[in-house]
């Protein structure tokens, strides 16, 4: 398949997902897309489901507040690499039920790549 990532509908008839896997994304968006990518994410998993998620840990870490966004929205955090590595991995799972917030408006995207520095 190739589709816009960027695109909620691009996922239509996929979800929810055991595994949904969002590498080489949160480096590369603004927060507000991150914090929008995350809460997408976070309604994507079936129950007992995992994100498996990247970010750097360039300044500013981004990292602590992400596994904060997925734990607000009912994720455990199962794994998250150590602070002094370069790269934040992350694991969070739903280990209960999604929480019943809106998705996105027809057509919204979830994130738009920046233009490299």
């Amino acid at each position: 398949m190739t589709a816009d990532a960027g695109l909620p509908g691009a996922y239509e008839g996929m979800l929810p997902a055991d595994l949904v896997l969002v590498c080489g994304v949160f480096g590369n968006i603004t927060d507000e897309d991150v914090e929008r990518t995350v809460d997408f994410c976070a309604r994507s998993c079936a129950p007992g489901g995992a994100v498996l998620w990247t970010r750097h840990r360039f300044a500013p870490d981004l990292v602590p507040q992400i596994c904060t966004w997925f734990e607000e929205r009912g994720l455990t955090r199962e794994w998250l690499s150590a602070p002094e590595s370069e790269f934040g991995v992350g694991v969070h799972r739903l280990t209960g039920h999604p929480t019943e917030r809106p998705g996105p408006a027809p057509g919204e995207r979830l994130f738009t790549f920046l233009e490299p520095a």
